[in-house]
């Protein structure tokens, strides 16, 4: 049977979410009843992944299938060394793996910013940034013998959960594990189909009805504008246009992605599995710090807890640097420049994360000098209305150059 006439690519028509729906009733009454029919979920998330991987798609498809070998080997052979007896624990290996893990992904991020036409294949595929970053996870994890055993099923649909497979959130193998191994209680699952249901319209709200007015509607004729204009008055070709330009771009790219992850959130909890959300008002945010914990968590979180702060640890074990301020600054440095290139090799995305490391190295300047003369600095409503006003402007101006509208503007690439 060909199933290339059903467009099942995630979350991105309400036709899609009738197919889904009605596939999630069997596991919806099996819920509701205490149980969990994890052969039919298996079966179900196959079916919904095969169809994004079909007709056109077809070579993602065979990539993701070599990709699971391939990091299945890697994790299981180093969770196998970890828990050998008198195993050496050498460092070596941890970094061995870890490189191997992230060299497929690594390899693409490379191979797709070369010119079209010069690289005739590439194994990548939808969602391989997200399933990277989980599997990295388990293997830090193992490492640090938080995780002493994997079970194969149950990894693999760690994996490929359906729900979060193409852009997160990104969830922990512990957390999913326990959430995976038992069925909610009646009460307990009622409670998770109300959040489901609720964030299910609140996402059809961002993506469907908000997002489109701000990214369909209206960033194409902001964007015309700004270019009629800026061609017009030359030099950096700026004008009023670019600043309207860079504020309908932010509220697309927040209700966009936050209705995208409010659906995924809500799958989930359909399923018994309690994915995190990924945001949290960010744009009420106090400081750029804040903001960052309020926006994309998940993936936020992710890059703190496996970058940041292992970074940070290896660098005070080894003495590195001889203040704490120079070394959280540097950490700051290499966690965002990381981030740019993870979202592709182009000087905008590596600005981008050049402008946030800057911010926030300010912002704990700025932090330290409140603390020294907090009796001089007033602190009261203004002043905190003040610093959300400053913030959503910092991160809009960030979010202007993360678009690639300026280079568009400037150099004519899009």
């Amino acid at each position: 049977m060909n199933f290339n006439f059903i467009n099942l690519q995630p979350y991105s028509n309400p036709q899609y979410f009738i197919y889904l729906l009605i596939a999630l009733i069997p596991m919806i009454i099996g819920l509701y009843n205490g149980k969990r029919f994890k052969t039919y979920e298996a079966i179900f998330s196959l079916v919904f992944i095969f169809l994004i991987f079909d007709g056109d798609h077809w070579q993602q498809g065979i990539n993701i299938i070599l990709y699971l070998i391939y990091e299945f080997v890697i994790t299981f052979a180093y969770l196998k060394y970890r828990t050998k007896k008198k195993s050496p624990n050498k460092t070596w290996v941890f970094y061995l793996a870890v490189i191997l893990a992230i060299l497929p992904l690594t390899a693409v991020k490379i191979l797709t910013a070369m010119p079209v036409g010069t690289v005739p294949f590439v194994v990548g595929f939808l969602g391989l940034s997200y399933i990277t970053f989980k599997n990295v996870q388990v293997i830090m994890e193992t490492r640090d013998g938080a995780i002493k055993e994997i079970e194969p099923g149950t990894y693999a649909r760690f994996l490929l959960f359906f729900p979060t497979i193409s852009s997160g959130p990104i969830d922990r193998y512990r957390r999913f594990k326990k959430d995976f191994d038992k069925a909610p209680s009646r009460e307990d699952y009622i409670t998770d189909m109300q959040y489901a249901v609720r964030y299910l319209f609140q996402g059809f709200l961002y993506k469907f009805i908000i997002g489109w007015f701000f990214g369909t509607y209206c960033l194409p004729k902001i964007a015309k504008a700004a270019l009629l204009v800026g061609n017009s008055v030359g030099g950096l070709k700026l004008s009023w246009w670019v600043l309207a330009y860079m504020y309908c771009y932010s509220m697309y790219l927040f209700f966009d992605f936050a209705g995208y992850s409010l659906f995924a959130v809500s799958i989930s909890y359909f399923m018994g599995i309690h994915t995190p959300m990924n945001f949290n008002k960010p744009f009420i945010s106090k400081n750029i710090k804040d903001f960052w914990n309020r926006w994309h968590m998940t993936l936020s979180f992710w890059f703190r807890d496996y970058i940041y702060m292992r970074f940070t640890f290896f660098a005070m074990k080894k003495k590195l640097f001889k203040s704490r301020i120079r070394l959280s600054q540097v950490s700051y440095f290499l966690l965002f420049l990381i981030m740019g290139f993870w979202h592709g090799l182009t000087w905008y995305y590596i600005v981008y994360g050049i402008f946030h490391a800057t911010a926030i190295c300010i912002n704990d300047a700025w932090l330290r000098f409140k603390r020294k003369h907090k009796k001089q600095i007033p602190h009261n409503k203004f002043t905190e209305w003040f610093a959300i006003f400053l913030t959503f402007n910092v991160v809009c101006f960030s979010f202007l150059i993360f678009s690639g509208f300026l280079s568009q503007l400037w150099f004519g690439w899009k």
